[in-house]
């Protein structure tokens, strides 16, 4: 079976699932966005992607990328007008990433969730997770975003973590010693791009009418 456009399985707040529409956004990559609900998700999705997370991409000829970096990858391979994948930083960009996605976001999930791993104290988890935060802000002491002048995979790939980071205690995050992170993230915050990419809609079911992102 083919598809007029890919078609995305997304949950509207989770940072894996906002990387890949922020990448599919850059790209101007237009998509079949389906969105779904954790608790409740739809046996189409499982169909194609057992492991049940968020985003999934079924591509055209019914290939399916199920991590949200592979994701961000296909979209800029398709579509890459601001050099986000530039050769010169990709390294350091899938570093970061890893840092990002196997480090910090175990002490995210953590400082996050403190009730549920009562090992340590949440002033504890956060203190973990600000070793991440410290390497960032050194990487913006230096430039305007993580690896240069320009915006790279990394920024976006970064950012809905660190925003999650954030929200978990606003007054905390802006009285922590990061102004340049701090200052990072209310810029992307308020860009136009990462706004699109927070539209909400509403839940899929089967039969609804296509809603194509971005729209």
């Amino acid at each position: 079976m083919t598809y007029l456009s890919p078609r995305l399985y997304s949950f509207r707040r989770c940072p894996y699932a906002m990387r890949a529409r922020l990448s599919l956004l850059f790209a101007e990559v237009p998509v079949e966005l389906r969105e779904i609900v954790l608790k409740n998700k739809p046996s189409q999705m499982l169909a194609i992607s057992p492991k049940g997370t968020v985003p999934v991409l079924q591509l055209n000829e019914g290939r399916v990328i199920e991590e949200s970096r592979e994701i961000m990858i296909w979209a800029l391979e398709q579509g890459d007008r601001q050099g986000l994948l530039d050769a010169k930083i990709i390294k350091q960009a899938n570093d970061l990433l890893d840092k990002n996605d196997h480090e910090f976001k175990h002490w995210l999930d953590r400082y996050k969730y403190a009730d549920r791993y009562p090992e340590m104290s949440q002033a504890e988890y956060r203190e973990r997770g600000e070793v991440f935060l410290q390497m960032l802000e050194t990487l913006l002491n230096k430039n305007a975003y993580l690896l240069g002048d320009s915006t790279s995979i990394a920024d976006i790939g970064i950012m809905p973590f660190v925003r999650q980071f954030a929200h978990v205690d606003r007054e905390v995050f802006y009285g922590l010693p990061y102004p340049k992170l701090q200052k990072w993230l209310q810029y992307w915050l308020e860009h136009p791009l990462f706004k699109q990419a927070m539209t909400k809609f509403d839940l899929w079911q089967e039969g609804d009418k296509v809603t194509i992102f971005p729209n």
